[in-house]
């Protein structure tokens, strides 16, 4: 016999309540209405995406405590879609709903000198760092880690937003203003062969599940192709997996967590791994198992935010590649709606702006 769910897990027909309303959220709220679960969307855009699907909305700011508290009371488990919630709305909202992954994971992957930190404390390999708060120590740093180094602000950062490249003859004052002078992190450049990245999940009993090892491609510093499972000597892709692992249960984490990695080729010919960043959150590399693996990053969310037992992550088809529509890629549909083979998902968004994300298409190779 099977043994009973846990007494904090969601019945049907409970209103699973998301932080965000973007194409995450979106999906989300998907694999949740096929669960039998409810979603409840809180963001501040009125034209968000995700609010096409979801089953109730909230259009209010993350500080608007009335409506945060509101929005609790008609949900029964918070999560969020993006790391950048303030730490005051995920605090708060604790105090009146179970907020998964916690507010303590939230706060460890969202600033990137407290993640970098945390890894370090783990024993976790990552680029060499130093903390960057004025002009200043800008240029102690640079003068410790050396160029080319890149310059991240602490939060808010995504898809190549918020980072400068630190070059030869570069005016440090000038980048270190470029980035709105506020707190940063410098980072050394990692000579890397490949980016790679572990999605996976860890319910609230503590069960572990993760994806195959992912191999990232990016164009203009904005994620173009991912394909599963990535070319790594099968003892280095297990060992991206225990990191990924020893990571969510170091934060005690509840959802889906994606771990992304440099893969670095040493001087016996072999790999080794640095950790690069983490996202508390379903990922855009794991987008492929929308429709590649046996169960989607979305689903596996869900249910370990539920509380019910993850599902099984094994992946269809000999390979599987997935591509993001960036901008004017998306007036490709028609074409990719003929293709044999090809899986697409659009997002709803009217606008198709450069560098926006707006859909994307998975492959599966049989």
């Amino acid at each position: 016999m099977l043994p009973p769910l846990s007494a904090q897990a969601l019945a049907p027909g409970a209103t699973v309540g998301v932080l965000g309303g973007g194409q995450l959220g979106r999906m989300l709220a998907l694999a949740a209405a096929r669960l039998g679960l409810r979603v409840h969307v809180y963001a501040p855009e009125a034209d968000s995406p995700a609010f096409d699907v979801c089953a109730a909305r909230t259009v209010a700011a993350y500080d608007d405590e009335t409506a945060l508290a509101a929005f609790a009371a008609a949900v029964d488990v918070v999560t969020y879609e993006f790391e950048n919630v303030p730490a005051r709305t995920a605090a708060l909202l604790d105090e009146l709903r179970p907020v998964r992954p916690s507010p303590a994971a939230l706060a460890a992957t969202q600033d990137r000198l407290v993640e970098k930190e945390f890894l370090a404390s783990l024993g976790v390999a990552v680029a060499p760092f130093m903390r960057v708060d004025d002009a200043g120590a800008m240029a102690r740093a640079v003068a410790q880690l050396g160029r080319p180094s890149i310059l991240k602000t602490r939060r808010f950062g995504y898809d190549g937003k918020g980072q400068a490249l630190v070059r030869e003859g570069a005016d440090l004052a000038v980048t270190f203003r470029s980035l709105g002078g506020g707190p940063a992190i410098l980072e050394s450049v990692v000579p890397f062969t490949k980016e790679v990245s572990v999605v996976a999940a860890r319910g609230l009993d503590g069960a572990f599940a993760a994806y195959d090892v992912c191999e990232n491609r990016h164009e203009n510093h904005i994620l173009k192709f991912t394909t599963a499972p990535a070319r790594l000597a099968p003892e280095t892709a297990g060992e991206a997996v225990a990191l990924a692992r020893r990571i969510a249960e170091a934060l005690d984490y509840v959802g889906v967590l994606a771990v992304e990695m440099f893969v670095v080729a040493t001087s016996g010919g072999g790999e080794a791994l640095k950790v690069n960043e983490l996202a508390p959150r379903v990922h855009n590399s794991g987008h492929w198992t929308l429709d590649g693996a046996l169960t989607s990053q979305f689903e596996q969310h869900v249910r370990a935010v539920a509380g019910w037992p993850l599902g099984a992550p094994r992946r269809h088809g000999r390979e599987v590649e997935m591509e993001n529509l960036i901008g004017d890629d998306v007036f490709a549909y028609g074409d990719l709606l003929r293709a044999p083979g090809a899986c697409l998902h659009l997002y709803g968004k009217s606008d198709a702006r450069p560098g926006r994300k707006m859909g994307h298409v998975t492959r599966i190779r049989d």
